[in-house]
């Protein structure tokens, strides 16, 4: 069974085409700038090199039908026709609390889909367009949704609804969803996997660490708690995100500046976080570059950083009586050793000890503690699209 994964942004398409029957990956890339000039595919070729080809995409409908021609050229492309694709599966991030399950997309999917705009108006627009734009491409053929959040479905309500009054709950449907949920299971499933244990007896950390980040606190294999909430915007400082932040500090600084509501938001989610406060940028290589050479901002940025995330260590460990794995994953979480070390430097009164040696990764999967931490403490590289093959596969064969 060949799937093609879809993961369809504001003006990105980023695909994967596997073959189910080893896993393999057959094509990969990603098309951008969908809507502005200079507009682009980058293509991963066999040999791992990458391929830019320029092609006008006004629009989303045009950059997936310039993706599913490029899949059967004759020169790059991996398959002779669209139908040696068996089904297609789409991330999205918003499911709301309308979907706790990948699903079999049909029109009530989609009208549901669109009814959650609200929630996530820029992610769920992009990806119904990708939905459409394969229902016109290639009619007939299955398509999938696995939702972001629906990991997320099994967090208590005690963990999920803000302390206001109950009917903004019931009328606008106003929560903690959380986010990266794809991301969480995997990683969650797979270190036990690699530490031979019973994912349904441990108490697991997952530490989704990148540009966007979160935490989530998997107990027995349930999420009961992740840091995200209604949109990606709470929880842990990011890239450019501020995360979590006094709501009157918001309300605050929009009287003193003039920013309206979607001016502050822009601010909050592009202009803060890691960016903010160094002022260097937003990409963690650069920051800790710029603390290596002194700039005081950037070390500071990297402290706040790090700070948090030990914070939510802590809290999620009380809220599950303990813990057993911490895994890091995604850009920082695989690859920035030092940014480990410093958020996990003073817990070892809860049985967390990195061994430095073992640390010293990037992008692998590997235990970093040391052998006599009573928690073990692992890196493992996230891979969110073959969860979305997989998926897709299981409910294919189910006939759901």
């Amino acid at each position: 069974m060949k799937i093609l994964v879809l993961n369809c942004g504001s003006s990105s398409i980023k695909y994967k085409l596997y073959d189910m029957s080893d896993r393999s990956v057959l094509a990969s890339g990603g098309a951008e700038r969908i809507g502005l000039d200079g507009s682009f595919v980058k293509v991963t070729m066999p040999d791992g090199s990458k391929k830019v080809i320029e092609h006008d995409m006004p629009e989303h409908n045009e950059g997936v039908n310039f993706v599913l021609t490029l899949l059967t050229n004759e020169k790059i492309g991996v398959i002779k026709s669209l139908d040696e694709i068996d089904a297609v599966g789409h991330r999205i991030v918003q499911g709301g609390d309308k979907f706790c399950e990948s699903v079999i997309v049909d029109k009530d999917v989609e009208d549901k889909i669109e009814a959650l705009c609200d929630l996530a108006p820029v992610h769920n627009a992009g990806h119904l367009k990708g939905l459409r734009a394969i229902d016109l491409h290639m009619p007939g053929t299955p398509q999938v949704c696995v939702f972001d959040n629906a990991f997320h479905s099994t967090m208590p309500p005690m963990a999920y609804l803000y302390a206001v009054p109950y009917e903004i709950y019931e009328k606008y449907h106003v929560r903690r969803y959380g986010f990266h949920g794809t991301s969480h299971r995997y990683v969650s499933q797979r270190v036990c996997e690699m530490l031979s244990r019973d994912i349904t007896t441990q108490k697991i950390i997952t530490c989704h660490i990148g540009n966007g980040a979160s935490m989530a606190a998997i107990l027995n294999g349930k999420c009961i708690d992740t840091s995200m909430g209604l949109t990606p915007l709470a929880g842990l400082m990011m890239g450019s995100r501020s995360g979590d932040i006094d709501a009157s500090a918001v309300t605050y600084i929009m009287e003193k500046t003039g920013m309206q509501p979607q001016e502050m938001a822009d601010w909050l989610n592009k202009e803060s976080g890691v960016l903010g406060i160094s002022g260097v940028g937003s990409d963690m290589r650069d920051v800790e570059k710029a603390a290596n050479e002194g700039n005081e901002k950037a070390k500071l940025a990297l402290d706040m950083y790090a700070y948090r995330i030990k914070k939510y260590i802590g809290a999620y460990a009380a809220a599950m009586g303990g813990v057993d794995i911490i895994v890091w994953t995604a850009g920082v979480g695989e690859n920035q050793i030092g940014m480990r070390e410093q958020a996990c430097a003073g817990l070892e009164f809860l049985g967390i000890k990195i061994d430095k040696e073992k640390n010293n990764t990037r992008g692998e999967e590997a235990v970093i503690s040391t052998d006599d931490s009573k928690v073990t403490v692992c890196v493992v590289p996230t891979d969110e699209e073959l969860v979305i093959a997989r998926d897709t596969e299981a409910l294919l064969k189910a006939g759901k």
